[in-house]
């Protein structure tokens, strides 16, 4: 109602130029005539009455600009003439270049987004002495209520403001990346007209490719994870003279609350970064090997979506053979045991679109803070080191069969303790290649001198495999320091006594103490005691003595009546002998 008479339009039959002149003869005139006196005459100006300002006032109405404000027009005697509320429609025009009348051009300038006037226009700087045909009579004085929703210039650009920048920030947006972020969207006037909150989801999309609108596409470049900006955009980078549907009205400036949620790039790969290295790392995790190891999964944005430490028990799985995502398979190669590590992992290598469960959502990219518990191939040996050597010069080493006294400290990789011989005060006893002990064990206390010292990296193949025993994780690596105490030369497999030279040429007679044809237990012991005790023979070492020789003479008293004969008695090596003759 308000713009200014188009050069087609006439007025109570003028033509335009002579409209004009005498706008211009009535509006001298005015002057003339309506200088405020003392007792209150004519207004020379508008009357403003500012009766709402904001807070917040980030800019002011200038010349040139383009608003949006409702408005109600009234007269002196409050008699409504116009209003906007009644079209339900913004009025939406450039301020200062002739397009509204004078008066509210004027009374527009230096107006706030939100704040409220009372505008009071003389018919000088209104419709003059000729005023509008059956709307508005000449002289007469316009009454206005504002509000103003809107103000842009074509000069205006994008405007960002950065509202909370995280401490950490790996990469910034860039074009062509992929984004996931939330967002409040609400017109300059605070009137919302989005939210992706409500949807439940983030918004995702290419950045810089044409899905969004300019304003948007810009204002999200250089943005961090965990960032939250506000972003004003004009209209004509946002959806310009058209608008969209009913939410968003023509030539509207739009205002955004972002929140980055992740970002990433389609050509990206695993990123990687060390956050503790231990010293001394001499293996590196390579495909094919066994890998434990805890870890902490979240967001871009931070939001944890699981861990091992909640389950108290590591993640067990092998790398490089497909049983993890693709991410995670490169992500551990080439740790060291025990190195923590972030890796950082984009969508396409690790749950792509679709996201998995209710905890990860599509296009979601990933971190994980890693700790490397141990690993292993199984194909790996024993390790063997030696920490120190004899105290003196070694010519015999333990072997298979020999009876080994020995302590030791026993340890997960990450050096959580799991047993030691020093905490029940004696050393461990075992013979050798008996599967008393576990294979790993055993073999690393092979080749060992007495007094001397190692340290045996034993892989859970040659410990307690993949079920693991009380007190140790399944499938672990176990570190032993071990010190071997004595050592006492075993015998042959089979045997329980053996002569240090031959055997006595009668052995029933020495046997038979009594000389009455019949050996019992207490004569076999008496003798086979003697026999050990002159260092005629040994027992084999690591038993009870007591029961290695009833288990003799249980071997010898072939019926059982509780007495050996001179039928009966046979040495092992004749034994052997004859059992040797009836295979061929």
């Amino acid at each position: 109602m308000f713009r200014a008479v188009s050069p087609s339009h006439t007025i109570l039959g003028l033509p335009l130029l002579q409209l004009v002149l005498l706008l211009l003869l009535v509006q001298a005139v005015g002057r003339g005539l309506g200088r405020a006196s003392p007792a209150g005459g004519p207004l020379e100006d508008v009357v403003i009455e500012r009766y709402h300002i904001p807070r917040t006032c980030p800019r002011e109405v200038q010349m040139g600009d383009f608003v949006r404000y409702h408005y109600n027009g009234t007269f002196e005697d409050g008699k409504k003439f116009d209003s906007s509320y009644d079209r339900s429609t913004l009025v939406a025009i450039v301020v200062g270049v002739g397009r509204l009348i004078t008066g509210m051009d004027r009374g527009l300038m230096g107006m706030c987004v939100n704040e409220r006037r009372r505008l009071i226009v003389p018919p000088h700087l209104g419709y003059g002495s000729i005023g509008v045909a059956g709307l508005i009579p000449p002289d007469a004085t316009l009454y206005f209520d504002v509000v103003l929703l809107d103000v842009w210039n074509k000069a205006d650009t994008v405007q960002v403001s950065t509202l909370l920048h995280p401490a950490h920030c790996p990469r910034m947006v860039q074009d062509s990346d992929f984004v996931r972020y939330h967002y409040n969207g609400t017109l300059l006037d605070g009137t919302a007209f989005d939210t992706s909150y409500s949807r439940g989801g983030t918004y995702d999309t290419y950045v810089g490719s044409g899905w969004l609108i300019k304003g948007m596409d810009q204002g999200l470049l250089g943005m961090c994870p965990g960032e939250r900006r506000k972003i004003i955009i004009p209209p004509f980078l946002a959806y310009g003279e058209k608008g969209y549907g009913t939410v968003i009205p023509p030539q509207a400036s739009l205002v955004f609350h972002v929140l980055l949620i992740d970002v990433h790039n389609p050509k990206d790969t695993v990123q990687l970064e060390t956050l503790e290295l231990p010293p001394g790392c001499v293996r590196r995790a390579v495909a094919g090997d066994f890998m434990r190891y805890h870890y902490n999964g979240s967001l871009m944005d931070g939001t944890l979506f699981d861990s091992s430490y909640s389950r108290n028990h590591t993640y067990n799985t092998y790398v490089g053979q497909g049983y993890i995502i693709p991410g995670m398979d490169q992500g551990l190669q080439g740790a060291c045991m025990g190195e923590r590590r972030r890796i950082t992992i984009p969508p396409h290598l690790a749950y792509g679109e679709n996201g998995t469960g209710d905890k990860i959502p599509g296009s979601a990219v990933l971190i994980f803070d890693v700790h490397v518990i141990d690993f292993h191939n199984p194909g790996d040996p024993v390790e063997i080191k030696i920490l120190s050597p004899p105290p003196e010069t070694c010519n015999e080493t333990a072997k298979p069969g020999d009876f080994v006294r020995y302590h030791y400290n026993c340890s997960l990789l990450d050096g959580t303790k799991l047993f030691s011989s020093h905490d029940y005060g004696d050393p461990q006893e075992a013979t050798l290649g008996a599967n008393k002990v576990i294979e790993g064990l055993d073999t690393g206390l092979q080749g060992m001198c007495v007094g001397e010292r190692r340290q045996l990296v034993v892989p859970p193949h040659l410990a307690h495999g993949e079920s693991g025993a009380r007190g140790v994780p399944g499938s672990a690596v176990l570190l032993f320091a071990v010190e071997l105490v004595s050592r006492e030369e075993g015998l042959p497999t089979g045997y329980l006594f053996v002569w240090h030279e031959d055997p006595p040429a009668d052995l029933f007679e020495g046997l038979d103490l009594n000389k009455d044809g019949e050996v019992p237990l207490e004569e076999f012991s008496t003798f086979i005691k003697a026999q050990v005790s002159e260092g005629k023979g040994r027992l084999m070492p690591g038993q009870d003595p007591e029961k290695t020789i009833a288990d003799m003479f249980q071997n010898q008293d072939r019926n059982q009546d509780g007495k050996i004969t001179v039928e009966e008695l046979k040495l092992k090596s004749d034994e052997d002998q004859e059992r040797v003759h009836e295979e061929l």
